[in-house]
C-alpha cells in the first residue's frame, strides 16, 4: 500500500428522513430519521437495542471535492478560521462523517433514530456502539 492507495467504501445502507432543515450537529438536533440497512447486513442490527445511543459514520456525499483551500475554514459560529481537524465540516479530505444518534425503534432492516444532522440519502459507512467508559467495553473484563 502506497501513501495515495484508494481505500475503497460501500455503503451498508441510506439514512432517511422527511428533515428538510437540519442542525449543523447530532448534539443538537431533535430531527428524527430511519436508518435503512441493506438486506445482507441487516442480522447484524439483531443486538441493537432501543434507547441506546450508536455512532453512525457516514459519507458527506453532497460536499465539494477537497483542496488546499479548505485547510483552514470559518465556521458559521466563529469568527476566525480554524484548521478542518479541529472542526466539523463536511468539507474533509476523506469525506466522513460521524454522528452520536438515539435509537427509537427497530423493524427488520430499519432503524428508527433521533438527533440526526445527516440529509435524506445520506450513504452509511458503518454503525458502533457508543462506548463512554470501560463499563461500556464489550472487551473489559
Amino acid at each position: 500500500m502506497t501513501n495515495d492507495t484508494p481505500i475503497p467504501f460501500k455503503p451498508i445502507g441510506f439514512v432517511r428522513t422527511n428533515a428538510t432543515k437540519l442542525p449543523r450537529h447530532w448534539s443538537v438536533s431533535q430531527e428524527k430519521g430511519v436508518l435503512e440497512i441493506h438486506p445482507e447486513f441487516a442480522p447484524a442490527l439483531r443486538d441493537i437495542e432501543t434507547g441506546q445511543k450508536i455512532v453512525v459514520l457516514f459519507h458527506f456525499h453532497k460536499s465539494p471535492a477537497f483542496n488546499s483551500g479548505y485547510l483552514f475554514q470559518t465556521p458559521p459560529h466563529r469568527s476566525s478560521s480554524r484548521g478542518v481537524f479541529s472542526i466539523c465540516s463536511p468539507i474533509r479530505p476523506n469525506a466522513i462523517g460521524m454522528s452520536i444518534i438515539e435509537v427509537t425503534n427497530k423493524n427488520q432492516g430499519h432503524i428508527g433514530v433521533k438527533h440526526i444532522d445527516m440529509i435524506d440519502g445520506t450513504p452509511i459507512l458503518d454503525i458502533k456502539p457508543l462506548i463512554t467508559g470501560e463499563e461500556d467495553c464489550p472487551s473489559a473484563e
